[in-house]
């Protein structure tokens, strides 16, 4: 049985399953290092704190992209209503970016003895940049990967005459996937230069062009899951696109405040960086409108779930919490900090991450021939996945709070032990709620490994246990625009009493020596941010599933 249009689209598949089982190793190695930073002898001389921390970030963007090809891979025929052009192309980008995988790991243990390989001026085993590690071998693969990516996406596209703006939107993000990489091609010996380029990677590569991609496939699934109108979806992947690299070209500056480059920088980057959340609430209302457009009921929870948590989480993590950061007067406090980490784990996994996990609960079942299936695990994974990384995000932004007085303001040393033992509590926090994620992972990965097996021996008859009929009133009564726009009104109050929490140190009697102010800004902003985000997902879900108590009719008042 086959529930899909294209049969090239089961070539979407194999990047799925990659997809699952880096990202179960990523959070392996990301529980290991919560623990190393409790206690840093642990596996010490086997896996060193510096070698399992780029583990755990090499493998979180692999398998991020692995997730990003996959669900191009699956829509690209439904957008361009037709086969993949060169399916051998996409084998040998599969193989390809499983030899990337074993490179990047199997030279950590080269980096771990100070071997980069250098020959003619590269460094061709690992490079040793943050975010951007990979050898010079392993940069060039990554490149032939992304042109192969690019070539087989605009051979599908139709011609530029039939294009609307989500073909656009994929199109430009593609080939921008492969043009921007080469920013990181190359080796600098001056640290300042290096950087600059170095941010031109991560930013323009990751924050912006991901973020292109992101905005588009997120249009696209809310057509695919409800129906929408392609000439809505496309206005709003329009203005999307267009925020994006309105505010992002000038607010990559924010990465240049303390690298040697020209203090006009601070104010530019702290004007544009302040821009950049405008895409992301333009996004984070427009899933909202498509989600509640007809008051059908939600066919596919899980996959609903993940995409409503990559769009909220995209507003807490990259919008609000990159905001309060990236001003030149907070930066100069929460960069390099745990502040930053907060930061980093809610937009990275958050946006990027929870899309892909989407595309999976969508794309698998209909591969596997499953109408229908058993949701339960794939929203039980959701919740734990979800509460987990807003515990850490927590745990990170408190630990990064007493950090930053600590070993900024009263100057205390980090290598004796002073900031360690004040970062205790908030040390101990992560691999307890690393541990609730880990289990969440565990569900996940297990539920769409398994799903075409346990569909063949489960009553289809009942496998929507998981959307059996509830009332739709109180806490399920039907989610109004109005109510909406109070939930993210009260995400950014909350961001902007974080943001003075920062702005704080910036004070006579913090930097003095009494936390007062900074500590209990921190305390109600995080704590308030973050219960507000988990509270709001719960009220939107559970409007959304008392539809099913009657699927013909409109639920709203």
């Amino acid at each position: 049985m086959t529930l899909i249009k294209y049969e090239t689209q089961r070539l979407s598949m194999r990047f799925f399953m990659v997809m699952l089982v880096l990202f179960l190793f990523q959070t392996g190695f990301g529980l290991l290092l919560a623990m190393q930073h409790i206690d840093p002898t642990i596996l010490s001389g086997v896996l060193n704190f510096n070698v399992v921390r780029v583990q755990h970030l090499n493998l979180g963007i692999l398998w991020i992209l692995a997730g990003f090809i996959g669900t191009i891979l699956f829509v690209g025929p439904l957008l361009s209503k037709r086969e993949l052009a060169a399916p051998w192309l996409i084998k040998f980008l599969f193989y390809a970016l499983l030899v990337i995988v074993i490179w990047n790991v199997l030279t950590q243990y080269f980096a771990q003895q100070g071997i980069a390989g250098w020959w003619m001026g590269q460094p061709w085993l690992h490079e040793g940049l943050e975010y951007i590690e990979a050898g010079r071998a392993a940069d060039i693969v990554i490149l032939i990967g992304f042109a192969i990516l690019c070539y087989v996406v605009l051979r599908t596209f139709p011609p530029l005459k039939q294009w609307t703006e989500i073909h656009w939107g994929l199109g430009l993000g593609v080939l921008a996937l492969t043009a921007v990489w080469m920013f990181g091609l190359f080796f600098i010996e001056r640290l300042d230069l290096q950087e600059y380029f170095r941010w031109y990677v991560v930013h323009y590569w990751v924050e912006g062009v991901w973020e292109v991609i992101h905005i588009s496939l997120v249009g696209f699934m809310m057509v695919m899951m409800f129906k929408a109108s392609m000439k809505s979806v496309g206005y709003a992947v329009f203005w999307g696109i267009s925020l994006v690299w309105l505010s992002g070209l000038i607010g990559n500056a924010h990465h240049y405040f303390w690298i040697g480059t020209p203090e006009f920088w601070q104010f530019w980057g702290s004007l544009f960086s302040a821009l950049e959340p405008l895409p992301l609430i333009f996004c984070f209302w427009h899933i909202y409108l498509d989600a509640h457009q007809d008051g059908k009921p939600i066919v596919n929870m899980p996959a609903f779930a993940f995409l409503l948590g990559s769009v909220v989480l995209e507003q807490v993590g990259a919008g609000i919490l990159g905001f309060t950061m990236t001003f030149a007067l907070t930066n100069v406090w929460s960069h390099g900090t745990w502040v930053t980490v907060s930061h980093a784990h809610l937009a990275l996994f958050g946006t990027f991450g929870m899309l892909g996990l989407a595309a999976a609960y969508y794309a698998v079942p209909l591969m596997r021939g499953i109408r229908n299936f058993d949701q339960r695990y794939g929203n039980l994974s959701f919740w734990l996945v979800f509460t987990g990384m807003l515990g850490m995000a927590f745990a990170f932004a408190i630990g990064g709070t007493v950090q930053v007085f600590v070993y900024r303001t009263l100057g205390l040393d980090w290598f004796g032990g002073d900031v360690s033992s004040a970062m205790y509590f908030a040390k101990i926090m992560v691999p307890l709620f690393g541990l609730v994620f880990t289990v969440g992972v565990g569900v996940l990965v297990f539920d769409l490994l398994t799903i075409g097996q346990r569909s063949d021996n489960e009553d289809k008859s009942s496998s929507h246990k998981s959307l059996m009929a509830v009332p739709a009133k109180g806490w399920r009564r039907y989610l109004t625009g109005w109510e909406a726009g109070i939930w993210l009104l009260s995400m950014w109050v909350f961001g902007a009493v974080i943001t003075a929490g920062l702005l704080s140190f910036n004070l006579a009697v913090v930097r003095d020596g009494d936390p007062l102010l900074p500590y209990f800004m921190a305390g109600v902003g995080y704590t308030g941010l973050l219960m507000v985000t988990l509270l709001f997902v719960w009220r939107f879900i559970s409007s959304l599933k008392a539809r099913s108590a009657s699927p013909a009719i409109n639920n709203r008042p």
